[in-house]
């Protein structure tokens, strides 16, 4: 029994994380952590990422989980947790296995009815864990020694499998305790298999309803990425040949470069001619969709779901009846050998079409507006881009430029945070492989909730470009209602990186004016290394998106209503 190889309780948490894939993890320090910090920068290939403040570092590694799979942020207790505890939950809305590990108080404390720091004063101990339940797939709380390896491999087993943030908190006198060294784990953890004779009844269901249609089409949603079906998406298209959209919230998970893409449906506000294949279609194939206020402009789309096939991430719903434990993979795997071609959607859809008139471009001397930006910024993207558009106008910004094959595109429509692209940029751009580069598209007003974390890129010489629009306020708030406080002071945003850059940062950063300053900071940004290059955009107040404008008046009608 002496024989048996003993580590701590951080090094087995630090060995696990690496044995799961991570490279990475983002902290704030803090009293109840810094064991565990010394725990964890002693894992082999395990690195600390230092980050200016806990939201920011849980929006890295929101970032870094849409990228790599799987991400960690480690803070202090409550007043640690309940900073990050935000980005936690835009984590969860989006289904990001991000790990939450928060340092704890001494383990007994709540016996000895101790009255601890960073609390509110009172003597319950367990306050920081239920404020973090409802944010969460599970909590975990390693207050006794012995718990501390089956919490640790059930809480990381568990983030994997669901998908979901889970909170794991550890009493800081234990992280620094011997217990067994961890054995081996299969990871990646084996995918659910479907009810055989659930998926046979439904697939059959299906096919006869989609073979039976006349113009079927197929819209394909967020929810295809944790379900890790983007492959299956694009086989049932291939054997369809018909039409196929995406929600805007789902936006690269299905390649723009194919035939059959026909663009972005969000009612109103979709792309040309795309709402009047979708809406007309007798069959709709909801793959992955999540209908909310905004992925419907204000609930106006037209989902006919007294017809559709409804296919959620292990459930699939039609007027056939709910088949459940359904895998999505499975069900669209199956579902291939048994529908026929079914193109007319997509010859409807051409018919339609028209020549697309190229954007005009501005003379070099002319002051930048929007339009000019989108078509410079356009011309930037490439296979090899990662493209982040923060909440606000950068979304319909965003939903206008065209990704090529390999191009990857990140967004936080379901939980909207503002602010949340700073830190999310950081962690796609720590994720990425070295060729990758990143392109961030944030409003003046978004910026300012979270620009420390410039600092943070400069630290660790990551080199995505930050196009900033300044146009003086919060431009989603004035479509959806406008008032005083919309407006924002401005700031010297260019400047802020020579701050942050001090004696030794490598960040640039360039305010422009004309078309011709953004075609040459545009060409200086794409060789810059070494650091971030923020260029500052400046656009009159009203220089939105006529997208912005439309969606924003059905929002707000839908938000008004009684």
């Amino acid at each position: 029994m002496n024989d048996i190889k003993q580590v701590t309780v951080g090094s087995y948490l630090g060995q696990r994380l690496v044995e799961a894939g991570l490279k990475d993890f983002f902290t704030v320090p803090g009293d109840f952590t810094l064991v565990l910090l010394d725990q964890l920068i002693a894992t082999p290939g395990l690195r600390m990422i230092s980050c200016c403040n806990e939201l920011n570092a849980g929006y890295a590694a929101d970032g870094y989980a849409r990228t790599a799979g799987f991400s960690a942020a480690v803070v202090t207790y409550t007043v640690g947790g309940l900073s990050l505890i935000n980005a936690v939950a835009g984590a969860y809305g989006d289904d990001l296995s991000l790990l939450a590990v928060s340092g704890g108080p001494n383990s007994n404390d709540q016996h000895d009815h101790h009255r601890i720091h960073h609390t509110i004063g009172e003597l319950d101990l367990y306050q920081a864990e239920r404020c973090f339940a409802p944010v969460v797939a599970a909590v975990f709380n390693i207050r006794h020694l012995d718990d501390a390896a089956r919490m640790i491999d059930e809480a990381i087993v568990t983030c994997l499998t669901q998908k979901k943030p889970v909170y794991l908190e550890i009493a800081c006198n234990l992280t620094g305790l011997k217990i067994s060294a961890p054995t081996s784990m299969l990871f990646p953890i084996p995918a659910a298999k479907s009810d055989p004779t659930a998926l046979a009844s439904a697939v059959e269901a299906a096919a006869q309803r989609i073979n039976a249609a006349v113009k079927p089409a197929i819209v394909v949603g967020v929810k295809v990425r944790p379900a890790q079906a983007g492959d299956a998406s694009l086989g049932l298209s291939n054997a369809m040949g018909c039409a196929v959209a995406t929600t805007p919230d789902a936006k690269g998970i299905f390649s723009e470069d194919h035939p059959n893409f026909i663009g972005t449906y969000w009612s109103e506000v979709s792309s040309p001619n795309c709402s009047e294949i979708i809406e007309s279609s007798d069959c709709q194939i909801l793959i992955g969709v999540q209908q909310t206020d905004y992925t419907t402009t204000g609930w106006t789309a037209l989902y006919k779901m007294d017809s559709a096939i409804n296919i959620g991430i292990d459930q699939v719903s039609m007027p056939e009846g709910v088949f459940s434990q359904i895998y999505m993979a499975d069900f669209l795997k199956a579902l291939v050998v048994k529908v026929a071609k079914k193109d007319a959607s997509m010859l409807e859809f051409q018919r339609y079409q028209e020549p697309i008139a190229p954007v005009a471009v501005a003379a070099a001397g002319d002051v930048l507006t929007l339009r000019e930006l989108r078509r410079q910024i356009q011309g930037m993207i490439n296979s090899e881009t990662s493209l982040l558009v923060e909440t606000g106008d950068s979304w319909f910004n965003g939903q206008r430029m065209c990704l090529p094959k390999g191009a990857s595109y990140h967004v936080q429509m379901q939980y909207g945070s503002i602010g949340w692209s700073a830190g999310a940029t950081l962690g796609v751009a720590m994720a990425s492989k070295p060729d990758t580069r990143v392109i961030t598209l944030i409003g003046d007003g978004s910026f300012q909730m979270t620009a420390q974390e410039l600092s943070t890129m400069i630290r660790y010489q990551v080199n995505p470009i930050i196009f900033l629009m300044n146009n003086g306020g919060y431009t989603i708030e004035v479509e959806l209602h406008d008032g005083p406080y919309n407006q924002i002071k401005n700031w010297d945003y260019a400047g802020l990186i020579n701050v942050f850059n001090a004696n030794d940062g490598k960040g640039l950063g360039i305010k422009v004016k004309t078309a011709g300053d953004l075609t040459a900071a545009i060409s200086q940004a794409i060789t810059h290394r070494g650091g971030p290059v923020l260029i500052e955009c400046p656009l009159l107040r009203d220089d939105c998106s006529k997208e912005l404008a439309e969606w924003g008046s059905h929002v707000a009608k839908a938000n008004a209503r009684v």
